[in-house]
């Protein structure tokens, strides 16, 4: 939920870090988007690097889906437009579809109640016009679906759990997985209801560590949950932080795998201009505590949400790549080395 306020822009004015010029500044700003940028996605092209591809959300009525080079320009045909109020968006790799593996990007669809999911880079539809999610769910916002997260488990299924404008205190994020239909294309299979929330604001974004196997998302008014990603694991609450620090809105969630199960989780202080650095291993002995370690300024205004690769992507991010969506209709890229996290 974004807050546009005279007040917050004042004090990111008046702070002596922006003041002098402390805040790390972006090595590509992309072209903007029509209407309301909000959420990106890093598709990694291990055959050219260069090649490889960010998406980004418009959030708008008549919105899309925009693809960008890593110059920050749009690729026209790989984007796709013309959305019911897209939101928040995903990538997944190795789908199998038929006798392939396939990468895919899937984005939430409000207005459709759907979500929707593309092959990557061809930009396929394979999902016949969308695929329904929260059916049957009564209340303001309840069947909006707003933040999604693609998670692929060891036996290679592929589920996506998705959050929504408005839910009950349990079972807020929905998970299905996804599934080969006999006519062609992909649909879901409802697996389980899971995650708390607070009641106050909404829940938003949603990110999945693949190789630990835990889902992470923002409770935007009290802090970060953590669970299981596959439903085996069952539906208790592994963790809960973040709960202080915060200007006001917990936004987006970027998982930095530094390898051997080490790295950090990074949530944008939205409201506060900034990134607040939770160690991914937790402490020694305790997997599930996540104290704050740092915070990381940046040059984006009022963040929703975020991504982070370790991947060499070429001349320009050897190092691995940071994505910010900013609140002036674009996304910035770093260089991931910049943001001071070390090796």
């Amino acid at each position: 939920m974004r807050i546009q306020s005279i007040f917050f822009f004042f004090l990111l004015l008046c702070s002596c870090d922006f003041i002098q010029g402390n805040r790390i500044p972006p090595d590509v700003v992309t072209e903007p988007v029509p209407y309301d940028s909000d959420d990106p996605a890093i598709w990694w092209n291990s055959a050219s690097p260069e090649q490889s591809i960010v998406f980004g959300t418009d959030k708008q009525r008549r919105g899309g889906l925009y693809a960008f080079g890593l110059d920050g320009k749009i690729i026209p045909d790989k984007s796709v437009t013309g959305l019911r109020f897209p939101n928040n968006v995903d990538v997944e790799y190795g789908f199998r579809l038929g006798q392939e593996e396939v990468d895919i990007v899937a984005v939430t669809e409000r207005d459709g109640m759907a979500i929707r999911v593309f092959s990557v880079p061809g930009m396929n539809p394979l999902d016949n016009g969308g695929i329904p999610v929260f059916e049957g769910e009564r209340g303001f916002g309840y069947r909006e679906p707003m933040g999604i997260g693609l998670y692929r488990a060891p036996s290679g299924e592929v589920f996506v759990i998705v959050s929504r404008k408005g839910g009950p205190k349990e079972g807020y994020l929905w998970q299905y997985r996804l599934e080969e239909k006999e006519e062609g294309g992909i649909g879901a299979a409802l697996v389980r209801k899971f995650g708390k929330f607070s009641g106050f604001q909404e829940i938003e974004a949603i990110a999945v560590d693949d190789e630990l196997g835990f889902v992470y998302y923002s409770d935007e008014a009290a802090g970060i949950r953590k669970y299981y990603a596959h439903p085996s694991g069952g539906n208790e609450e592994l963790a809960f932080f973040g709960r202080e620090g915060f200007m006001n809105d917990r936004e987006g969630i970027a998982i930095l795998d530094r390898g051997q199960g080490s790295g950090f989780v990074i949530v944008s202080d939205q409201q506060g201009y900034a990134f607040r650095v939770f160690p991914r291993e937790g402490l020694p002995g305790k997997p599930h505590q996540h104290p704050f370690l740092r915070e990381v300024l940046l040059s984006t205004w009022e963040t929703d949400g975020c991504e982070v690769s370790t991947a060499d992507f070429g001349a320009n991010f050897p190092h691995g790549l940071f994505v910010a969506m900013s609140d002036d209709r674009t996304f910035q890229f770093y260089r991931l080395e910049k943001l001071r996290l070390g090796n």
